[in-house]
């Protein structure tokens, strides 16, 4: 229920308060007497009174345990009109109106509720009965104090705030069925806004998600196996596989482990991940998240009521009287329908013999055996499919009754004479002191001796035996002297043969015998004999089985080939739960959080897992499988071959001169599982990427040696070894050269004698050194400046240092090397000359031409021109700008390098001085003649007059408001900067105004205005030479107007109404303003302009109608905005008069029109946001006229301030001015006359708004 829960002056009643505020003159329900707690004999009548207070008067409902009392003859339910009391009576008690009775009172603001409970005493026969089925009073006492430990103990859970964020993440993964049942259980009513909503989120969340996961699939959302155990996976394929996973409940991070002892645990296999949490609670239930690193990836939730009931309660030991009622109760963490109860693991059924009570809230249950008797006596229990309870029956003889048993497990207990005395196992009374006696102990299973006596007549007594499953077991002992047969017991029930047992008898030896022993079969076993006995335990392992031909596969080593997955599946039997334990060479594999190794425990298998298996996964690997039965362990060796390692290096590389070069290295450290059969040796000149195959070795040689290698080369050498599984790495040396005859160094870069179009001239040094004293001739290269390939200009060495390239293409530029060649062979080549060009030789340019001076400053000059004439010589590469001071006779150039454009910019000068300027024009053919200027240039700027930059924002007359900031900017340009000054009507400005000037730019600031800143502003331009330039504006400072005196109203035309009123205070000021006139026909309507821009204190409204009334309110305006309203204290009305006059209606007979109300047009539903208008209208039909009533989820609206309605001719209209989450609910309009009535409903939803 929704509200907050309010305290009573009454104890014992509850109120809860249903909405956030309770109107003046309203309250909740109370009550001022609750019903009182009554016990009545049969037959009698019950009367329950209440007095209930609440405004409006609340509506009362009484309730058992059991519903509504509906049977009008049981039960009369009646109050008096215009009372507060409140009766509920129950004619003709009998024993079944035992019960709690719960009386509510309800009304729009609230509910109360309390309770009284009705006992009836029974008489005769059913006084007896009644008392049997109640549960002995140490029982009770017993339970009492356990359910106030329990109240101590677990103290109300907080309700959990769920955050609705986690809320949309359930949404984004959830099933599309699933959508309608999750938004209805956290309050989502928009159900298309979800949807679209919920598609915006998939997207930003997909792109989140796509920095860490490649794919998601098959996602399983959260399900409780037989087990109790809750599990949900999913299958990520990460872009890392070094990417963490977290897993959160409730917005709050949970640790898990890898294997199957921690609460949460992952098990990944693959790509599939799966999440279980073992142990439940009903604190597991929440909504859990997967993320990777901070992306959402799966979200799931884990119900309540998925969760498998627990035992809080248990079972208690339970004795009774023969032919007496025993009673068992066991309370559960949480309701569990499918709660059965057993007795010896048989199920038992509702009946007269066994009656089973389940509380209303679900969580006890109750047992109830009727008529007690020994056979009854053993084991209860009850089961909610995983977890149970149980408890023994212990049924003991009543004082009046044959104390005399035939079973040894109805051993009774009775005490005579201050005596304890007891019966033995024959149902003889032996006294304690004079025998051993044992006792039959429930709840523990066994038979105890409570005293030590003599052995008796056992020379050998039973053995505790353990046997395995299906095997068979023997339990003998020997008697003393023969008694008989002897009786065999298991865990104090009888044996018979039809018990799959078979007794034997050989002399003084008492056998019991299973053929094939069976889980069930375990227990503690006694054999009787006269009144001694002897017990032992017979324990059946169970231990899991693996199949034979499993074992026998695997006897057989596993051979695998690198980089193939590994899948070892070990199937097994097991009628207990599995733990299995994987080990590699004795070390414990950990289970899915190892990326390598990934293990699984399956339905009836154990599975392990390597996804890519490498050499370092041979070994020898064992799995075993434990239960509490026993354990069972299987062993298999496996074996992944490779291709071999690289040799072990280094590999050594020796110049044995003309023998060759030597090599050498060591086998490889690991063969990858296969004998090495030969080694491969390749070489690779240095420069080339080829390698080639130069010879092969047997495995038991590691030395080479190549024979075919040429002097003066640098090789780098390689050495595989190879197997049966293919060629491994190789091992590689370092680049080696093989020592050749001494070479010529490089000659010197050639220099150019001279360039044409028809070829280039060479010269060039010789080398000097070793190598050099017999050069044969000289090889000559040439490359196109800016390319990498040198070409050969000549086949055969030429023996001069001089040469002439003939074969050159006109244009281009070329560069040059020369490489000296000896008898051992040619040398490096020399350095590159300079680039040249293969053309004829140039004419210089001639002069530039209009040189001028286009600016300066106090630091630069910029000049410009225009190229030279092509008539007086080549075209021009570059120009040359010098300057020349005032006090020098030196030209220095003003930059480094030649200028390419004509135009350039002097920097870095002296201020005022003064330079000459020339220009001088370059090609490679030379210089042209310098142009220079015949004045000399001043570095100084050039002067510009002051003048003010008006454009049409300009404006002349500024208004402000009181109390604003004024800031007015002024923009000019004047070289140099001149003295700027403002004035105030001819005058300096105050000391509270501010100027700033910068930059072509100066500003006023007045901080706060105020009335005595108006006038006229001037601001004043002063150049060094004492020009003058002023530009000036107005200001005017200004306030809002003042409110217009009272109205008086008068009519002075019939039909009219003449408003007057007295000015402003500011008119008579000559402040220039108008005035704007309002009406509204009621004291809470809203205005209407009636009249604007009034320049005089009188208004006349026309068309005034009759019996309304009217209100009138002026306000004053200026530009700067509205004065405070003036209103009429009294509305201006025009009584409505009524003209007598007469009408003679002819005479004749009116039909029957009569018919009860039908809705021509009837309501319709509301969606609309908080704050919002809502009119529902209806149209109704009926004669004679019908009365329309609302009403709100059956609540009356009748004097409701928060809604108007309105009836005009059969048209309803329900008016809510402004909605609020609590308007939502149903309406209904009730249309009712003398012939009937007709309903219409809607229904409202407000919105409430985002923030």
């Amino acid at each position: 229920m929704a509200g907050k829960l309010r305290k009573s002056h009454i104890p014992g009643v509850s109120i809860w308060q249903l909405v956030e505020e309770i109107p003046e003159g309203y309250s909740t329900p109370d009550f001022e007497q609750k019903p009182v707690t009554l016990a009545l004999p049969e037959g009698k009548n019950a009367v329950f009174r209440a007095l209930v207070c609440g405004e409006p008067r609340p509506e009362v409902r009484w309730q058992n345990s059991k519903g509504d009392l509906s049977n009008s003859s049981k039960y009369k339910i009646s109050s008096s009109p215009g009372s507060k009391e409140h009766v509920l009576q129950i004619n003709k008690l009998t024993g079944e109106d035992t019960d709690l009775y719960r009386c509510t009172a309800v009304n729009v603001y609230g509910e109360a509720a309390c309770s009284a409970r009705l006992t009836v005493i029974e008489v005769g026969f059913r006084k007896n009965r009644k008392r049997q089925k109640e549960p002995q009073e140490d029982l009770r006492k017993e339970l009492m104090d356990f359910r106030k430990l329990l109240k101590k103990r677990a103290p109300p859970a907080p309700e959990k705030k769920i955050d609705l964020g986690q809320v949309w993440q359930l949404l984004m993964t959830a099933d599309r069925k699933d959508y309608e049942q999750i938004c209805m259980k956290y309050g989502i009513v928009d159900y298309r806004g979800m949807l679209r909503r919920l598609q915006e989120m998939k997207k930003e969340q997909e792109d989140k998600m796509a920095q860490y996961v490649n794919a998601i699939a098959n996602l399983r959302h959260v399900k409780v196996t037989k087990e109790g155990i809750a599990k949900f996976d999913l299958e990520l394929d990460l872009k890392d596989s070094q990417s963490k996973i977290y897993l959160y409940k409730d917005g709050e991070m949970v640790p898990y482990g890898f294997n199957n002892q921690t609460k949460h645990s992952l098990r990944r296999l693959g790509k599939r991940y799966q999440f279980q949490i073992r142990d439940l609670q009903p604190e597991d239930s929440g909504i859990y998240q997967v993320k990777v690193e901070d992306a959402v990836v799966f979200s799931t939730e884990l119900e309540a009521s998925a969760i498998p009931a627990r035992v809080v309660v248990p079972l208690t030991e339970t004795r009774c009287e023969e032919q007496g009622d025993a009673v068992f109760e066991c309370t559960l963490s949480s309701p569990c329908p499918s709660a059965a109860w057993h007795f010896r693991h048989r199920l038992l059924h509702p009946s007269d013999k066994y009656e089973v009570f389940v509380s209303p809230d679900g969580l006890t249950h109750r047992l109830v055996v009727r008529g007690a008797r020994f056979s009854d006596m053993g084991p209860y229990s009850l089961g909610t499919g995983l977890h149970s309870s149980s408890a023994w029956l212990v049924v003991e003889a009543g004082k009046d009754k044959d104390l005399q048993s035939t079973s040894a497990v109805h051993q009774l207990q009775n005490k005579r004479d201050g005596k304890d005395s007891r019966l033995d196992i024959c149902g003889e009374k032996r006294d304690a002191t004079q025998s051993s006696t044992y006792r039959y102990k429930p709840g523990t299973g066994r038979f105890s001796k409570e005293a030590q006596g003599p052995m008796g007549h056992f020379s050998q007594g039973l053995a505790d035996k353990e046997v395995q499953q299906g095997e068979a077991a023997t339990l003998s002992c020997t008697l003393t002297s023969d008694l008989g047969p002897g009786t065999w017991f298991k865990d104090g029930v009888k044996l018979t043969a039809q018990d799959g047992v078979i007794f034997e008898q050989e002399g003084l030896v008492r056998r019991l015998f299973i053929a094939h022993a069976q889980g069930t079969q375990a227990g503690r076993y006694t054999f009787v004999a006269g009144d001694q006995q002897s017990e032992a335990t017979l324990t059946v392992q169970d231990a899991p089985t693996i199949a034979p031909d499993v074992t026998e596969k695997l006897r057989e080593p596993l051979v695998i080939k690198a980089g193939k997955p590994v899948t070892v599946k070990i199937p097994f039997q097991s009628h207990l739960p599995i733990q299995a334990s994987w080990r590699k060479d004795g070390a414990e594999m950990v289970g899915s959080g190892d990326r390598e190794a990934q293990v699984d425990l399956g339905d009836g298998y154990s599975r392990l897992c390597l996804p890519s298996a490498g050499r370092k996964d041979c070994g020898q690997y064992s799995v075993t499988l434990r239960s509490k039965g026993g354990s069972v362990q299987v062993e298999f060796t496996l074996q992944v071959i490779d291709k071999p390692d690289l040799p072990q290096g280094p590999l050594e590389v020796q110049d044995c001169h003309k023998a060759g070069v030597c090599l050498c290295w060591r086998p490889p450290r690991d063969d990858g599982g296969r004998p090495v059969e030969r080694y491969v040796v390749e070489r690779r000149q240095a420069g080339r990427s080829t390698w080639l195959h130069v010879g092969e070795t047997p495995a038991d040689s590691t030395t080479f040696t190549d024979a075919h290698v040429e002097l003066g080369r640098k090789y780098t050498f390689r050495v595989r070894a190879v197997t049966s599984e293919g060629t491994g790495e190789a091992l590689e040396s370092e680049e080696t050269l093989v020592a050749p005859e001494a070479l010529p160094k490089a000659p010197s870069a050639p220099a150019i004698l001279s360039a044409s179009s028809q070829g280039i001239t060479l010269t060039w040094t010789a080398p000097q050194g070793p190598g050099s004293a017999h050069i044969l001739g000289y090889l000559i290269e040439r490359r196109k400046k800016g390319s990498n390939t040198w070409t050969a200009v000549n086949d055969q060495p030429v023996p001069e240092r001089k040469w002439t390239v003939a074969d050159v293409r006109q244009g281009c530029q070329y560069e040059f090397r020369v490489t000296a060649v000896a008898p051992s062979g040619p040398g490096e080549p020399g350095p590159p000359s300079d680039a040249v060009f293969a053309r004829d030789p140039m004419r210089p340019p001639g002069p530039v031409r209009n040189l001028q001076v286009t600016d300066t400053s106090n630091t630069s000059i910029t000049l410009s021109w225009a190229g030279p004439d092509a008539q007086d010589g080549d075209e021009a590469q570059g120009y040359i700008v010098e300057l020349c001071g005032s006090d020098s006779l030196q030209w220095l150039p003003c930059h480094v390098g030649t200028v390419p454009a004509t135009t350039y910019t002097a920097k870095g000068l002296r201020p005022r001085e003064g330079y000459f300027v020339r220009v001088t024009a370059v090609n490679e053919g030379g210089q042209s003649q310098p142009t220079a200027l015949d004045t000399l240039v001043q570095a100084m700027p050039v002067t510009v007059c002051p003048k003010f930059l008006m454009d049409s924002s300009t404006k002349d007359l500024l208004t402000v408001k009181v109390g604003d900031t004024v800031r007015v900017p002024v923009s000019f340009e004047a070289v140099p900067m001149p003295e700027v000054t403002w004035l105030k009507d001819g005058l300096p400005l105050p000391k509270r105004s501010v100027t700033i000037t910068k930059d072509g730019l100066t500003q006023l600031l007045i901080p706060v205005a105020s009335l005595s800143d108006s006038g006229l502003y001037t601001v004043v331009l002063r150049t060094p030479q004492g020009k003058e330039v002023a530009h000036s504006f107005h200001i005017r400072v200004a306030a809002c107007p003042q409110a217009p005196g009272p109205i008086n109203l008068q009519e002075n035309v019939l039909g009219t109404v003449t408003a007057e009123w007295e000015p402003s205070p500011d008119e008579a000021q000559g402040v220039p303003l108008h005035y704007a006139i309002f009406t509204r026909s009621s004291a809470h309507g809203p205005w209407r302009e009636a009249a604007d821009r009034i320049h005089t204190n009188r208004f006349t409204l026309l068309g005034v109608v009759p019996g309304h009334e009217y209100y009138f309110r002026v306000v004053a305006k200026n530009e700067l905005g509205t004065s405070k309203p003036s209103d009429t204290s009294q509305p201006w009305c025009i009584p409505r008069q009524h003209d007598r006059f007469t009408v003679k209606a002819p005479s004749y007979r009116e039909p029957d029109l009569s018919q009860k109300p039908r809705f021509l047009v009837g309501l319709r539903s509301h969606l609309l946001p908080q704050g919002c208008e809502c009119c529902m209208s209806c149209a109704v039909q009926g004669s004679p006229r019908p009365h329309v009533t609302w009403f709100k989820n059956d609540q009356s609206l009748e004097g409701n301030p928060g809604v108007y309605s309105t009836d005009l001719l059969g048209v309803c209209s329900l008016t809510i001015p402004s909605v609020s989450p609590k308007d939502s609910g149903e309406y209904k309009a009730v249309a009712e006359n003398m012939l009937g009535q007709a309903v219409s409903t809607a229904t409202l939803i407000v919105i409430e708004s985002s923030s």
